[in-house]
């Protein structure tokens, strides 16, 4: 059942999704979580297409918040609402309410949603595109819980993660790091396997992609070993080598959606590793709504210190050209200081 309100407001929004249960016959409210969207028109239909497969297994009230610019200085200066409310099978399993935003409440988009919160319920929020880079200062964020974003929707995915990193709060995610679980659940399971010591780590994976530098970033700061980033023609993550004292251990996955698993002393064996959609990203997120520590750690041990040592760091070459400038000056100075203090001897000897 669809309801569609023109030049509305909160109020009617909500009498109109009380009107919409009692229409199809469930007056009961039984969902779980409110999931705010906020995205762009261009991006809405798939981002709300995602939420509604992920409502089976967490029946959740979508707010669908779209930022509509105006095309003329007059609308700019003129606020509208417009709804369209969604119950029953075309909702999935709980509720959606699309806000199209227009003028001045665009500034002021957290008044909007906030009476439509479910009351006594966690809310998330998630930017499918153009994250702010301090969620938890956002006035959307702000009303949240878990602040979910995705850099690799950025212009420049490497900068974005050092934003992330400098504005991190207790509660934000990012779906790059949500794509790396079953990579990560195969490398932790593989080490179980065998009692060697890791020396180094490769990661290999496309260029601007935020998930390959997000795990090697976990290995570097888990295993305290140097990690390299290299590159490959895709599609995402496509393979790490892990050098250990009794040999490599290799997870290889070159056509994205088959892995194959090589452990020195142990027969190759083929691992299930697909890209997700992101249908199952929001639905991995939705399950835990406590703060991600681990992505926490991972994501400040910083980009930059991919490739050196953890406790180790590389002196650029200008300070060590400036150190060697610097002891070669004495050296220098000194026999000149000899040869000035032979002829002050000499011209005292020829004056006596």
């Amino acid at each position: 059942m669809k309801i569609d309100l023109t030049d509305t407001t909160s109020s009617k929004i909500n009498k109109a999704l009380v009107q919409g249960r009692r229409a199809i016959g469930t007056p009961a409210v039984g969902m779980v979580l409110t999931l705010v969207i906020v995205t762009d028109e261009e991006n809405a239909y798939d981002s709300l297409k995602a939420a509604n497969d992920a409502s089976r297994e967490h029946p959740s009230r979508t707010l669908v918040v779209i930022k509509r610019a105006a095309r003329s200085p007059r609308d700019r200066t003129t606020s509208r609402l417009d709804a369209e409310v969604r119950v029953g099978a075309d909702a999935g399993t709980g509720e959606t309410v699309i806000l199209r935003l227009y003028g001045e409440v665009l500034n002021h988009a957290q008044s909007v949603v906030l009476p439509l919160l479910l009351p006594d319920a966690p809310v998330v929020v998630w930017w499918p595109v153009n994250a702010p880079l301090d969620p938890a200062k956002d006035p959307l964020g702000s009303l949240a819980q878990r602040r979910v974003t995705d850099t690799y929707a950025a212009e420049q995915p490497i900068h974005e993660l050092t934003a992330r990193a400098d504005a991190y709060h207790p509660g934000d995610t990012d779906l790059s790091w949500t794509r790396i679980t079953p990579w990560r659940s195969m490398l932790a399971a593989a080490l179980d396997q065998v009692t060697c010591k890791v020396t180094s780590v490769q990661v290999e994976g496309e260029e601007f992609n935020p998930s390959c530098e997000l795990l090697a970033m976990w290995l570097a700061d888990r295993l305290d070993v140097p990690v390299k980033r290299s590159l490959s023609a895709g599609p995402g993550l496509t393979g790490v080598r892990m050098e250990t004292d009794c040999g490599p251990i290799v997870l290889d996955r070159a056509d994205g959606s088959l892995a194959t698993l090589s452990i020195q002393g142990q027969p190759d064996r083929a691992v299930a590793l697909k890209r997700r959609e992101t249908a199952e990203l929001i639905a991995e997120e939705l399950r835990r709504l406590d703060p991600d520590d681990t992505y926490a750690s991972s994501l400040k041990f910083g980009v930059e210190r991919l490739g050196e040592p953890a406790e180790q760091k590389t002196v650029p070459a200008e300070s060590k050209a400036t150190e060697a400038k610097a002891t070669e000056a004495p050296k220098k100075a000194a026999p000149a200081k000899a040869a000035s203090a032979k002829k002050t001897a000499a011209k005292k000897a020829a004056a006596k």
